[in-house]
C-alpha cells in the first residue's frame, strides 16, 4: 500500500490507450499496469489485476516504485 502522503502527491500518467491522449503522446505504459509519476518524479505501477493468491504468497507485489521508467519496467518483470 503507498504512503498517505505520497497518495496525495501523485498524479496519473496519461494512458498510452486513453482516447483524449494524442497519438503523439509518448508517456510510456506497461500493459496489465497503471503508470503513475509522482511529482518528485518517481514512478509508481500497480497491478490492473490482482495477483492470484498463490503468487501473493510466492512474495510478487501489486504495486512497485522506482527513479525511472525502466527501473520500474525492470521491476513489474521480475514480478
Amino acid at each position: 500500500m503507498l504512503p498517505e502522503q505520497t497518495v496525495r502527491h501523485l498524479r496519473e500518467a496519461p494512458a498510452a490507450h486513453d482516447a483524449q491522449t494524442p497519438d503523439t503522446d509518448a508517456t510510456p505504459a506497461i500493459p496489465g499496469w497503471r503508470l503513475i509519476v509522482s511529482d518528485t518524479g518517481r514512478y509508481w505501477a500497480i497491478r490492473n489485476r490482482a495477483f492470484p493468491r498463490v503468487a501473493l504468497r510466492a512474495g510478487v507485489e501489486p504495486a512497485v516504485d522506482a527513479d525511472t521508467f525502466e527501473e520500474v519496467q525492470a521491476v513489474v518483470a521480475a514480478q
